[in-house]
């Protein structure tokens, strides 16, 4: 036998000695892994005492040899609990008895267990109670054909279909248990908990009958009058018909939904909350509101979202979206017919739709009048045109543009599509658009006008001069989106042939041209960019009427007595101005009114 030899069986010994190990080492892994043994159940020594039968028999020749045959008014006592029946076979050697006949057992003055048959061991404190089965325990009622009574740990268990009844709430389901020590319930199985002003249908229930409340397990359906809601997790508080909803819940009702991660909801007070991803869809208005926060009174109609807000219309097929830092909606003469709502958006509002795109500050939007007015800055864009103002007025007619109006320092601008550098614009203090199923018809600048527009050849389409106008009023009739014809009033033109325009005419004084703010898409709407420094619209001081005070002798004056420098009529002549952000919203009955979450 050679070395290499020796080496070989020595190799091989050594790989059967470590298989052999690894063995033994993977068997105590299963051993260690398996689950512990049960531990064995208590049992007492106290016998079962017999109390009382009013006749008592004994036959070894019958089919129960090893019981004594008990009849009439039979009563049995064991640690502390009592039965009755009618009849029933005693079994001393193990402990236990058969009952027949209004079975009747109580343990104390808080528990009564009642059924037709019942089967008792007394070693294992173990109640079988079978065929029209009632548990009592204080105010809970749990009726049943099969209960298994464990005295033990105060648990019975039913597994032929149960029905419990605590105070206004019926639970009824296939399978569970209730707890005398804890008062809880676990219900499994077509689970329905019935209350006169709600219904839970789910498939596993947990019931705490000292508070009243439900933990719902698995899919679920919650409905209470009008208002549906279907979650897969979460508590319902039944006595104050409170709800905490999680794993994207949802709350329907009236055409309205309301869906989050996290929703809160009180039926009694009518307001819900909804925490991440929450969606709130009006199908009635086709519109939609989203948010990672949102507040909302059913019996007041005012919402509040926040923190990534969203609103969203889409009746008309395309949807517009709206975003803002902070979304408010108020709900005026609720319930009735002449109910409406207003909508503040503000701080950062930026709007796409494919047709129009806005940004501004902030904007309101009434039902009533169906006005969309937006303030601070406020610029719209449609295609190649742009426009802007101080304050800019949108008026809806069956969700559909119907008029519009710019409120001072109005622009418009049109960038013509054959140059990027030129422009088609228009400068006054007030404009006016007129629109025809949503295809503007009519505008018009007042007070003020500057306007500089091209002119194109009719064939080819090339320019072949530029006009600058001034004058008071200036009027634009359109078809098709395409100009028709140009009125004045009396006005001072200068016509410059394409080829000779003076660069400093190009362009009016308040000329701005602001695509880069400009929304791209419906997730641009998220990133917010302001004008470039020295762009912004002028602080134009309002003229305002002077204050006045009433003197001792009963004379109206104004501040200033001196006649010289008291104020013109002109001076006295006021703009409307926007209300202030903090302005109270008027509210029913004419009352103001401001709700807050």
């Amino acid at each position: 036998m050679t070395i290499k030899d020796d080496l070989k069986i020595l190799f091989n010994g050594h790989r059967i000695l470590i298989m052999v190990i690894l063995c033994l080492f993977g068997l105590s892994v299963v051993q260690s892994r398996q689950a512990p043994k049960k531990k064995r159940r208590p049992k007492t020594d106290e016998r079962v005492y017999l109390m009382h039968a009013d006749r008592l028999r004994y036959d070894q020749y019958s089919t129960n040899p090893n019981a004594q045959i008990l009849n009439g008014n039979v009563a049995f006592r064991h640690k502390g609990a009592k039965l009755y029946c009618d009849s029933a076979y005693f079994y001393q050697e193990s402990n236990s008895f058969r009952a027949f006949g209004h079975v009747k057992m109580y343990q104390g003055d808080t528990l009564s267990l009642f059924s037709d048959y019942a089967y008792y061991d007394g070693n294992d404190q173990m109640a079988e109670a079978r065929h029209n089965v009632v548990l009592t325990h204080r105010n809970t009622k749990l009726y049943t054909d099969s209960l298994n009574y464990d005295r033990l740990y105060g648990i019975g268990y039913f597994f032929e279909g149960g029905k419990m009844v605590d105070k206004q709430n019926v639970l009824v389901s296939d399978w569970g248990e209730y707890d005398t020590e804890t008062r809880h319930a676990v219900f499994n199985y077509s689970v329905n908990l019935k209350n006169p002003k709600f219904v839970i249908a789910t498939d596993t229930l947990h019931y705490d009958t000292r508070t009243s409340m439900a933990h719902i397990v698995g899919p679920s359906v919650i409905t209470s009058g009008e208002s549906v809601i279907h979650t897969s997790q979460g508590y319902y508080d039944t006595n104050k018909e409170k709800a905490r909803l999680y794993g994207r819940s949802t709350l329907a009702n009236n055409g309205k939904t309301l869906t989050g991660d996290s929703l809160f909801h009180d039926e009694k007070t009518k307001i819900s909350q909804g925490f991440s991803n929450v969606v709130y869809n009006d199908t009635v208005n086709k519109n939609q509101l989203t948010s990672n926060y949102f507040w909302y009174n059913d019996s007041t109609g005012f919402a509040f979202a926040t923190d990534s807000a969203v609103m969203k219309e889409y009746s008309q097929g395309d949807t517009l979206f709206v975003h803002s830092d902070t979304m408010k909606v108020y709900t005026f003469n609720i319930n009735t017919d002449s109910a409406y709502r207003k909508a503040h958006c503000y701080n950062k509002v930026r709007a796409y739709r494919t047709d129009v795109q806005a940004v501004c500050d902030s904007l309101v939007y009434n039902t009533k009048d169906s006005c969309l007015t937006m303030y601070k800055d406020p610029i719209t864009w449609n295609a190649n045109r742009q426009l802007l103002g101080e304050v800019i007025e949108v008026y809806m007619k069956d969700s559909t543009i119907d008029r519009a109006h710019v409120v001072n320092q109005a622009l418009s601008v049109e960038r013509l599509p054959n140059d990027t550098t030129l422009f088609n614009q228009i400068s006054s203090r007030e404009m006016f658009g007129y629109f025809d199923k949503g295809e503007m018809r009519e505008t018009e600048a007042v007070a003020n006008v500057q306007a500089i527009y091209y002119l194109q050849d009719d064939k080819d389409s090339s320019l072949i001069s530029m006009t600058y106008l001034e004058t008071d009023t200036m009027r634009m009739f359109m078809k098709d989106r395409q100009l028709q014809s140009i009125w004045t009033c009396k006005q001072n033109s200068i016509m410059y042939p394409i080829t000779q325009i003076p660069p400093d005419k190009k362009e009016l004084p308040s000329f701005a041209w602001f695509d880069y703010i400009r929304p791209t898409d419906k997730y641009d709407i998220f990133r917010w960019r302001g004008k470039a420094k020295g762009t912004e619209l002028k602080n134009i001081q309002r003229r305002s009427a002077p204050l006045q005070f009433i003197s001792k002798d009963g004379v109206v004056s104004g501040l200033d007595t001196d006649a010289k420098d008291a104020p013109s009529q002109d001076a006295r002549e006021t703009d409307v101005q926007a209300p202030p952000a903090d302005a109270p919203v008027e509210g029913n009955n004419g009352q103001e009114k401001e709700a807050t979450p």
